[in-house]
């Protein structure tokens, strides 16, 4: 990409010293040279002074035997500026309660980077392509606060 027409502002903040485009995009290669996109820059909640990529907890979530889907949002905090937000849904049968959610994550995670609310919802609301909508699952959880944990 050689630039934004007519918008020297836009191309400069977009483009590195060196000519790469900078797309927003979270990645890293392995030790055999393949790439694997992990998430968005724009997707990362602020806890305090740390940054946690949802895809990450996302990732731990989807490995829990009684949670068929799950999305991780950030949820405005007075104190912390963010706290991770998971949206869950339930395998059939499955009773796994909020608190085992948040233990299950907390296990695995550094301090800061801990699940401090869940909420249980039917579906996951997606794109056609899969990606998840966080704009409406943010957008939800703002305008129907369920009690702090």
């Amino acid at each position: 990409m050689a630039g934004y027409i007519g918008d020297d502002e836009s191309t400069s903040s977009m483009l590195s010293s060196e000519g790469w485009l900078r797309t927003g995009d979270l990645c890293y290669f392995n030790e055999e040279g393949l790439l694997f996109i992990v998430g968005r820059l724009k997707e990362l909640i602020k806890y305090k002074a740390y940054q946690v990529p949802p895809a990450e907890l996302e990732h731990i979530l989807h490995s829990h035997p009684e949670i068929a889907d799950a999305a991780v949002i950030p949820y405005p905090d007075e104190d912390a500026g963010e706290i991770p937000m998971a949206f869950i849904v339930r395998r059939p049968r499955s009773s796994i309660s909020s608190a085992a959610v948040m233990d299950f994550v907390g296990k695995q995670v550094a301090p800061y980077k801990k699940i401090r609310r869940v909420e249980f919802i039917d579906t996951i609301p997606k794109s056609p392509a899969g990606k998840i909508l966080r704009r409406e699952l943010i957008e939800h959880a703002v305008h129907n606060p369920i009690s702090k944990l």
